[in-house]
């Protein structure tokens, strides 16, 4: 998390974009990012360059001849403002524009047009001097920091974009623990977040997969895929991803609803946070999808779309909007009933309102479900999630209590689940009892709440006691007056 003395410096940073004239928060994060990534470029190439000196052989400049000068050691450093200006407007932007031309990666895609804002010379100094004092070591480090800057994304939620709180991100991502051998998508994606955690989780858990060729290619080059409608989100997840070591994600410009996107059974794995209260015309949704649920909302139609894109044995973490639960439209029934009896429904983790803020207070639960093709669930467990380790207010601030580690340990040991009670946080309940109550997975319809019994005195014990009490205060409020000679 980003605290002390770097969050003063990127504030101070966004500062200077906001008194610049640059107040678009989207347009900040971009600017901000095509910085970091022309100073990170320039990291990359003193390490290379290193190691081929220690191992004595030649190595291939990312920076060849003339573009030695566009390198941020080499520019920070030029002696006047208008200077390096100069330098970076017409030589370091239109290079790093033209990096990976092969037309094929999304870098290529979306970089092609991104448009230099900065629009003084003295504005770019004082940027360049704050970046280069951010000290950013690992991947954490620079993960926190994106999501801080996304943090200040104001105009979130407004467009039916929700910034995905990075510890419920994952949170999700560990408890279907993606492998070396999977397909990732999400096809709603924004700035790329939960594939990004999903990266970092292979880093961290299978780092034999760097180790081999084959598991290597397929890693950089065909694990994962992101949608989105946004061309400036799309930007800023590809740089997001490249920062953080993916060379050549899936990304693409796409309406992952719509008849142009025409993947079937293609990944493994989807991880999701899709658009809340959309509504779509008919005419512009894909006709499969609305032959598993003829509806207009956005959350639906998103279930449906995860079950085609699916492969046998595929799983999925998605965020639904409680009504999704619950609903009780002929188009909420269907999608639940596909889900439950032509797959394997595996968990509703229910989460409290409070986990949007400040973009929104809306209720929200985590569906897990494997498609399977067939009548595969038994039971769904549920759980009741109180806690996130934040404060459940506009300021979410740290606390204590948090439930998110105790939902990763129950999830990861089912089997000691069964004999939990419908009292406790976390419990089974059997498919035949879902699809009793019309395929609810609201967790308030299965859950016990035992009410202890308060015993209050008599009446007139307490009725006593207010006389009591009452002379009590006549007999203070006489001695006052007394005092005052009132």
């Amino acid at each position: 998390m980003i605290t002390g003395e770097l969050r003063n410096k990127i504030d101070k940073i966004w500062e200077t974009f906001w008194t610049g004239g640059i107040t678009n928060p989207l347009d900040v994060i971009e600017q901000f990012t095509y910085l970091l990534f022309i100073k990170q470029l320039d990291e990359v190439e003193t390490t290379k360059e290193n190691e081929a000196n220690f191992l004595g052989v030649d190595y291939e400049s990312m920076f060849p001849g003339e573009c030695q000068k566009y390198r941020w050691s080499k520019f920070k450093n030029l002696g006047s403002a208008e200077e390096m200006y100069e330098l970076v407007l017409n030589g370091v932007f239109p290079f790093i524009k033209n990096l990976h031309q092969d037309g094929d990666s999304a870098y290529a895609r979306y970089m092609g047009d991104a448009i230099f804002k900065i629009p003084t010379a003295a504005m770019l100094s004082k940027i360049v001097d704050g970046i280069d004092k951010l000290e950013l070591g690992d991947e954490d480090s620079k993960g926190d920091l994106y999501e801080y800057l996304l943090s200040k994304v104001a105009t979130a939620g407004t467009n039916g974009q929700f910034r995905t709180p990075r510890h419920i991100i994952k949170m999700m991502v560990e408890l279907v623990k993606p492998s070396p051998d999977d397909t990732i998508i999400d096809p709603a994606m924004g700035s790329a977040g939960f594939l990004i955690e999903a990266q970092s989780y292979l880093r961290e858990n299978h780092p034999e997969l760097f180790l081999h060729q084959e598991s290597l290619e397929h890693f950089n080059n065909t694990m994962f895929y992101g949608n989105d409608m946004d061309r400036t989100m799309l930007r800023i997840g590809a740089m997001n991803m490249l920062l953080h070591g993916v060379e050549n994600p899936n990304i693409s410009y796409r309406d992952s609803l719509s008849e142009q996107n025409t993947d079937v059974e293609k990944y493994s794995l989807v991880l999701a946070n899709p658009p809340f209260k959309g509504s779509l015309d008919y005419e512009a949704v894909s006709a499969d999808l609305l032959k598993v649920t003829k509806t207009k909302k956005t959350e639906l139609l998103f279930l449906a779309l995860f079950l085609r894109i699916l492969k046998k044995g595929g799983r999925a973490a998605v965020i639904v909007p409680d009504g999704v639960l619950f609903g009780s439209s002929k188009a909420h029934k269907q999608i639940r009933k596909e889900i439950i009896e032509n797959n394997k429904l595996d968990a509703v983790i229910s989460m409290p309102s409070g986990v949007f803020k400040p973009y929104a207070g809306v209720s929200t639960a985590i569906l897990i479900f494997t498609k399977t093709g067939s009548s595969d669930t038994d039971k769904v467990w549920f759980y009741d999630m109180k806690a996130d380790g934040l404060s459940l207010d506009d300021k979410r601030q740290e606390i204590a209590d948090n439930d998110i580690p105790d939902i990763i340990e129950r999830f990861n040991h089912l089997e000691a689940e069964i004999d939990r009670k419908r009292t406790d946080q976390s419990f089974f309940v059997t498919v035949d009892e879902i699809i009793s109550n019309d395929y609810d997975l609201s967790i308030n319809k299965y859950k016990e709440i035992v009410y202890e019994a308060v015993q209050y005195e008599p009446t007139e014990v307490i009725i006593g006691k207010i006389d009591a009490l009452e002379s009590e205060i006549q007999g203070e409020l006489a001695e006052l007056k007394k005092l005052l000679d009132v």
